[in-house]
């Protein structure tokens, strides 16, 4: 996640402390960032941007095995016919 927002995020629950409470805001603040950045990098999360790469990566390879699974699927009755082929002319024992 990005500082900026973290730090907006921070300021925002500093920001909802009652005032009486408003001098110690500044350590709490840094407490806040400090906790929120650790927990945030215990999570296992990507910005937009790296998942939409990913997505496209994922359509692609998606498109590429279709492809392959065709080719795969067109040369399989040519392998059949040879095998078929081969067993008509072998000896049987």
């Amino acid at each position: 996640m990005d500082t900026k927002k973290i730090e907006q995020l921070a300021k925002q629950i500093t920001d909802s402390i009652p005032p009486g409470v408003r001098d110690m805001a500044d350590n709490i603040e840094g407490r806040v960032k400090q906790t929120l950045q650790q927990q945030l990098s215990k999570l296992d999360v990507v910005s937009r941007e790296e998942f939409e790469v990913q997505q496209q990566m994922l359509l692609r390879l998606r498109q590429r095995i279709e492809v392959l699974e065709k080719q795969s699927q067109a040369s399989e009755p040519a392998k059949v016919d040879v095998d078929a082929g081969d067993a008509a002319t072998k000896p049987s024992e």
